[in-house]
């Protein structure tokens, strides 16, 4: 299914940057030469790229493949030809190959989107992970119009490879654009699962025994995703039941519970901590239900933990702080939640707390200068949605 999809994308992607070229060869089909009908001394470029893609049309792919690489050794700076080349070589899984031919037609063409897309799933494909995601991003940043399948195949890509690299933030943030409130997608689950449980593996790389572990924590994740509550908890809890020990587990639970009911996520987050003690996150999101229990000695304690552990970690100052200014420690808390602004300012909550601690200590200036910048975050839309096992959620926080 994938490779068929591989070639109705392709051939949609040439009408767009091979224009030009496909505009000289509009003549009726029966006018493009066959094969044999080639002259068997030098045939014109022309001929050779009518003659591929009639092969390609009629899905002869060895003879396109043969034609298309007698153009490019004819003219190594046809677009068409690397185009049609490179992608034939990629659904024949010659990916190697398709790769090299992949970057000598960006050389020609860096505006194409979809050319990126198609090197960084080659690359992939040949385990040069760090370039095939750079690759996708570019792909994603440069833009692939309006291909809604190549748009799914390469944000999918992306989600998997920034679990593989230990951005898990990042994967789950992107897998939530991807669901955008639509139902769940059954090539998502593992995907879904790996990145709720922290596991830098690809999907391929699972080992057979934990398969179902990642089943299961994957749609858990898909359904907290997409707001579907009830099926998410039920989810959880068949985890939870299937799997009590499992590094993880407790804390996408725990996580899941903050938002719903906060109080039964502190047990979790404990449990999470007896079978993680290193878990960074299990303790700022516990350190987070305790100061809304106003037990901000030990949430306090928490968050310092955290901050050993992961100085660089944003949330864990933003915790900080939020305990000392709860305990009176205005100054201190105000340098925590400065930090934590300056670690990630995309988060709203921690404006917010800065524009609450300002007002209280007679800082009004900067108290305004927050403001603005809350402003100027709900315009760029970067808040986030519900938190499937990250990080504090981008959103929290306003009054």
């Amino acid at each position: 299914m994938r490779k068929v999809l591989v070639l109705a994308i392709a051939s949609l992607a040439a009408c767009a940057f091979c224009a030009p070229i496909a505009a000289a060869q509009q003549a009726p089909a029966a006018s493009k030469p066959s094969a044999s009908k080639l002259s068997p001394s030098k045939p014109s470029l022309d001929q050779l790229l009518q003659a591929a893609s009639k092969a390609r049309d009629e899905n002869r792919d060895e003879e396109a493949i043969r034609l298309y690489r007698r153009a490019v050794a004819e003219e190594p700076e046809s677009e068409e030809g690397l185009w049609f080349l490179g992608t034939l070589l990629y659904e024949k899984e010659q990916y190697a190959e398709a790769r090299d031919v992949l970057r000598q037609f960006l050389t020609l063409r860096p505006d194409a989107g979809p050319g990126w897309a198609f090197l960084g799933l080659s690359e992939l494909q040949t385990r040069d992970y760090s370039r095939a995601l750079d690759h996708l991003q570019r792909a994603m940043a440069v833009g692939m119009g309006d291909r809604k399948e190549l748009i799914q195949l390469v944000f999918k890509d992306v989600v998997v490879l920034l679990t593989r690299f230990e951005r898990y933030d990042d994967s789950l943030n992107m897998l939530l654009k991807m669901l955008d409130g639509a139902a769940q997608q059954p090539d998502l689950i593992e995907p879904a699962g790996l990145g709720g449980l922290r596991l830098p593996l690809l999907p391929a790389e699972i080992p057979p025994d934990r398969r179902e572990l990642v089943d299961l924590a994957g749609r858990a994740v898909l359904a907290l995703q997409t707001q579907q509550y009830d099926e998410a908890k039920s989810e959880f809890k068949r985890l939870v039941t299937a799997y009590p020990n499992e590094p993880g587990v407790h804390f996408l639970y725990g996580a899941f519970l903050l938002q719903l009911q906060p109080n039964e996520a502190v047990p979790e987050l404990e449990r999470e901590l007896e079978i993680s003690p290193t878990h960074v996150l299990a303790r700022i999101r516990l350190a987070e239900a305790l100061i809304a229990q106003r037990d901000y000695d030990r949430a306090l304690a928490l968050a310092q933990q955290a901050i050993q552990l992961e100085p660089k970690r944003a949330s864990a100052h933003m915790m900080a702080g939020e305990a000392l200014l709860a305990k009176g420690q205005s100054d201190e808390g105000i340098k925590e939640l400065e930090i934590a602004r300056a670690g990630d300012p995309a988060v709203s909550r921690t404006h917010w707390d800065l524009v609450r601690a300002y007002k209280a200590a007679g800082r009004k200036e900067d108290a305004d200068r927050e403001k603005k910048e809350i402003e100027k975050l709900y315009h760029s839309n970067s808040s986030s949605g519900p938190s499937a096992g990250g990080d504090i959620p981008r959103d929290q926080g306003a009054p």
